[in-house]
């Protein structure tokens, strides 16, 4: 593993000419030049797209066959991939373990600076042995610079595993190469004030995130349309959402959703079979389990059997 003693050269590190005068600017000058930059992290994704597709099918592929996702990350970017994957069971009502986030320094990280700790190497190795990685499995290596070796040793601990592996750096592959499946490069150019990536690194690492979990869960048929069709009903909110989604895609009233959800085991999808098929109860789960939880397949594949069955009827 390439070991770096100096990252002065790091696109990263580097000074911004746009903000040279930074400490003389006028808050409404502050926000404008803050404005003016981030549109580089628009540019970036928009540079990055093929990569990010060709990460949403590797990781749906992986996560159908029974895998898991892990994201891995120190700083900032370990706290991103903490945040992203802690989202994924009350957005799309995933396994906690299905999507999981590794940061240095582990759960104290989040809340308490820990930078020392990404210097370690062994401790990404050890990490990915902690979480019994596999050849089903997909890591992402999140780091801003390029360089964290406690990134660099999970991704080769988990490669060695026989474990898909996917880098994210915000700097060009000619300052850090790294050989894995698939890389991302996210490069929005020298931050306002010099070296801080929890800015517009941090912000365009955030959006790939999004891109890439949303998209995986897309292919996985955790979404009907544009609805969240397996938000976990956990409370007010998300009741709330779960009876607006029934009630905006059926002809049902908020009572009548209310009622089907309840039956349903506060399932939406599992709501919208029976509502859609007339199945109930195991017969509707049934249904779904055969299409791998796809909500439109499921519905189209009753459809076809119906109208195949009425054919036959009539004949």
């Amino acid at each position: 593993m390439a070991q770096w003693k100096t990252r002065g050269h790091l696109v990263t590190e580097q000074n911004n000419a746009n903000s040279q005068n930074l400490d003389q600017l006028s808050a409404l000058e502050l926000v404008d030049l803050f404005n003016r930059e981030d549109v580089q992290t628009l540019l970036a994704i928009a540079r990055a797209r093929e990569s990010l597709a060709q990460a949403i099918d590797l990781v749906s592929m992986a996560l159908g066959q029974g895998g898991r996702l892990f994201y891995v990350g120190a700083g900032t970017s370990g706290r991103l991939g903490v945040l992203d994957a802690t989202e994924c069971p009350p957005t799309f009502c995933t396994p906690a373990d299905l999507v999981q986030g590794i940061i240095a320094g582990g759960a104290a990280a989040l809340v308490r600076s820990s930078e020392d700790l990404e210097d370690r190497a062994e401790d990404g190795q050890r990490a990915i042995a902690h979480h019994q990685i596999t050849a089903l499995d997909v890591v992402v290596g999140i780091t801003a610079g390029g360089t964290t070796p406690f990134v660099h040793g999970a991704l080769m601990a988990a490669q060695q595993r026989g474990a898909k592996t996917v880098f994210m750096a915000c700097v060009p592959t000619e300052q850090v190469d790294v050989q894995t499946d698939i890389d991302i490069r996210l490069i929005v150019g020298p931050e306002i004030l010099a070296g801080s990536t929890r800015l517009k690194s941090g912000t365009v690492t955030k959006m790939a995130l999004n891109i890439l979990s949303t998209g995986v869960m897309v292919k996985l048929g955790k979404v009907y349309g544009n609805r969240m069709v397996d938000v976990a009903v956990t409370n007010t909110k998300l009741r709330d959402r779960a009876l607006r989604i029934l009630t905006d895609l059926t002809p049902m009233d908020r009572s009548a959703a209310d009622g089907l959800l309840e039956r349903s085991g506060k399932s939406v999808k599992l709501s919208l079979v029976t509502y859609w098929t007339g199945l109930e109860g195991e017969t509707a789960e049934d249904l779904l389990k055969q299409h791998h939880g796809n909500l439109r397949e499921a519905i189209m594949a009753h459809q076809s059997n119906s109208a195949a069955d009425g054919e036959q009827a009539h004949s």
